[in-house]
């Protein structure tokens, strides 16, 4: 049996995408399609607007009016809107996939104390390359310990609001608990001036914006006499997309609970 799924942010790059791959994908069925309050496309056909042809499905902007308890709410949206749709699916009983990056410490909070009352799933990166890096970083970091640097760049469209990157931090802080560093603190977000030497227990991050690339991120291992890099480059948009799906598909099997990416591909 498909599991339903509901698109917030549908008229969006990322919300386009999961209509037309949802409708495809035997595992999904396309139920619900959902825009901001205003916004010039509701009214139309959701499939119409993803370029797959009329799928009877008219963008709204009542959430609550389709998220449902065997309902799975797809979110690439804003922080802000992330937090209120999240709100609406706990109050629904319905299960939320939220890959919006970008949230402030106290959204982040408040997100993740209600994720824990429905069946949720929040991860700054949807794709499986990404989340497979993330083991990796663990598993280098453990391996190479304090002996090595630990440097994270990453590079995004110059239509991305937020630096660094929601993947970014989250490699940064693998690499921290891995090496049991205090995070945020021994973050240092990109350099200038006279910094003095590099302390042991730092952690750099440098966001760079050009184009129209979709994401790019790069883990650097400095030694002395020797460097490791782990990269990590999407193509398209498409990996996200098809991650958001695996892992909506997953969850509806679920009991309630906040999870990750990493139990959705048995990595944890």
């Amino acid at each position: 049996m498909a599991t339903n799924i509901v698109i917030c942010g549908a008229a969006g790059r990322m919300g386009r995408l999961l209509v037309g791959l949802g409708h495809a994908n035997q595992k999904t069925s396309v139920v619900g399609a959902i825009e901001a309050p205003g916004h010039p496309e509701i009214g139309r056909d959701a499939g119409e607007i993803a370029g797959v042809g009329p799928l009877g499905i008219t963008v709204g902007d009542d959430l609550a009016a389709v998220a449902h308890q065997d309902r799975v709410v797809l979110d690439f949206t804003t922080a802000a809107a992330a937090l209120a749709h999240l709100r609406i699916a706990v109050a629904a009983r319905a299960a939320a996939v939220i890959g919006t990056t970008g949230f402030t410490p106290e959204q982040e909070a408040a997100v993740h104390e209600l994720a824990l009352r429905t069946r949720t799933i929040i991860a700054p990166n949807m794709s499986v390359g990404v989340n497979v890096l993330l083991g990796a970083v663990r598993h280098v970091a453990r391996a190479l310990g304090d002996a090595f640097d630990v440097e994270i760049i990453e590079l995004h469209h110059h239509h991305k609001k937020d630096a660094p990157s929601g993947t970014a931090l989250a490699l940064a802080r693998a690499a921290a608990e891995t090496l049991d560093r205090p995070f945020p603190e021994s973050a240092v977000f990109g350099r200038h001036g006279q910094v003095g030497e590099r302390r042991r227990e730092e952690i750099g991050i440098l966001a760079l914006r050009a184009g129209d690339a979709t994401g790019e991120h790069t883990v650097v291992f400095g030694g002395i006499g020797e460097r490791l890099e782990l990269t990590h480059r999407s193509q398209s948009r498409e990996c996200f997309a098809l991650g958001a799906l695996r892992a909506a598909v997953w969850l509806s099997q679920q009991p309630d609970g906040l999870y990750s990416m990493a139990e959705v591909l048995g990595l944890a």
